[in-house]
């Protein structure tokens, strides 16, 4: 029996008053010695009563109450409510969305600017000799202002677009220009220090009394949460769109080859938005957006780099220009077994040369040497020697072992720093 069906068994339950004058017919002619005050004063008083002790008894329980009515007690949607709360977290209401929304725009948009980059574009021309023509050339972005005297935090890739093809030649960029919010002066900025491995970079204009961007802790946000990606796509400044995050932790390889650890979101990232930034739903900065998945079949993979793992990174390039890193002095490639059994080799490390004065040279490894151990560890792949190495700082010492001509051999270099 459903519900419609329980209220409807509940109302014809109650009896219907005409019962009672079908009753007394009946009655009246059946017994009609019966005097006035029997036969139809005490059946009516009864009556009365009966109905009244019906009704005081159904308005009075609230169960009864309830169904009578049509609604549900409190102690019914409670356990409603438990029931439907079996995910994860309890459920929320989406009624406030928009405000949230709002609110996040509101408290991030001042501290999101647009970047114009300009850079010289040499083209190759061989027709009637080997000529160059040279054409200025433009490329936009986002950046997050992380200080009130006009440090912004921005991506590598957009300031560092330098590059070369057999018919052509891209320049770094020759100006930078930044224009804030609700404002459209072009503020001409420095680049203070760039780092192509992290795809981090940090310029800087000639002004203070900025809007500060506040970060959050972009170790805590979790799968499902609100997301908001802020930026200039197209060069239509102020931009923002909504979605979720769509996973943590995710590893993503560009088209160079470099893999990157990733928040995944499905709110849309299109070109200009790289170096904005995504909130959450304080309108706080959980991340730079820097990527995104774009081809036939696709839709809503945009990724951005973790704001906690560009702290110490920022840091170094206003301090340092760069990024100190430990560094080997090495190049090398990948043996698996299949191209380590055809060239008589070990699985590991190649090394494919030797950088004059480097830790390596000093500590005597060789071109043609297989680094199979760092710190006692098996190496496999190049990846693993420098995650070994990254976990290490400037000066200290490292444990290599490696495979020549066959033989074993130890060796102890310390790590300088990376030129």
């Amino acid at each position: 029996m459903d519900e419609n069906q329980e209220k409807k068994s509940n109302f014809t339950t109650v009896q219907n008053p005409s019962a009672y004058k079908t009753i007394y017919d009946t009655e009246n002619k059946s017994k009609s010695k019966i005097g006035f005050g029997r036969g139809f004063l005490l059946p009516f008083i009864s009556g009365v009563l009966g109905c009244t002790v019906v009704i005081g008894t159904c308005f009075g329980v609230p169960s009864i109450k309830s169904k009578l009515l049509g609604t549900t007690s409190n102690s019914d949607n409670s356990n409603s409510s438990n029931s439907l709360s079996s995910g994860y977290v309890s459920q929320t209401s989406l009624s406030n969305y928009s405000d949230t929304a709002v609110y996040a725009a509101n408290k991030i948009l001042p501290s999101i600017v647009g970047i114009k980059v300009e850079y010289n574009v040499n083209s190759l021309i061989s027709m009637f000799g080997r000529q160059t023509q040279t054409q200025t050339a433009t490329a936009s972005g986002s950046g997050i202002i992380i200080s009130e005297d006009g440090y912004i935090l921005t991506n590598n890739h957009i300031v560092s677009t330098s590059s070369s093809e057999s018919y052509y030649e891209v320049s770094d960029a020759t100006k930078v220009t930044v224009t804030l919010f609700n404002d459209e002066t072009e503020y001409e900025a420095k680049i203070i220090g760039k780092d192509e491995e992290t795809d981090l970079a940090v310029i800087k204009i000639e002004k203070t009394g900025l809007a500060k961007a506040e970060f959050a802790d972009s170790d805590n946000i979790k799968v499902g949460e609100f997301a908001m990606a802020v930026g200039n796509p197209l060069g239509m400044q102020s931009s923002i769109t909504c979605g979720v995050i769509s996973a943590v932790n995710r590893e993503v390889t560009d088209s160079d080859g470099k893999t990157f650890t990733l928040i995944q979101t499905d709110a849309a990232i299109n070109s200009g938005n790289s170096g904005g930034a995504l909130v959450n739903s304080e309108g706080k900065v959980i991340g730079i957006n820097t990527l995104k998945l774009s081809g036939t079949g696709i839709e809503g993979m945009g990724f951005a780099i973790p704001i906690n793992s560009t702290t110490d990174i920022t840091s170094q390039l206003i301090q340092y220009s760069k990024v100190k890193r430990p560094y080997i002095g090495i190049t090398g490639m990948d043996l698996d077994e299949e191209t380590a059994k055809t060239y008589n080799l070990v699985v590991g490390a190649y090394v494919k040369s030797v950088d004059d004065f480097s830790a390596a040279e000093k500590a005597g490894i060789k071109i043609g040497d297989v680094i199979i151990e760092a710190d006692g560890k098996k190496i496999t792949t190049m990846d693993e020697l420098n995650e070994i190495k990254n976990s290490h700082q400037i000066g200290d010492e490292m444990k290599i072992k490696v495979n020549r001509d066959g033989q074993e051999k130890e060796l102890t270099l310390t790590l300088g720093e990376q030129p």
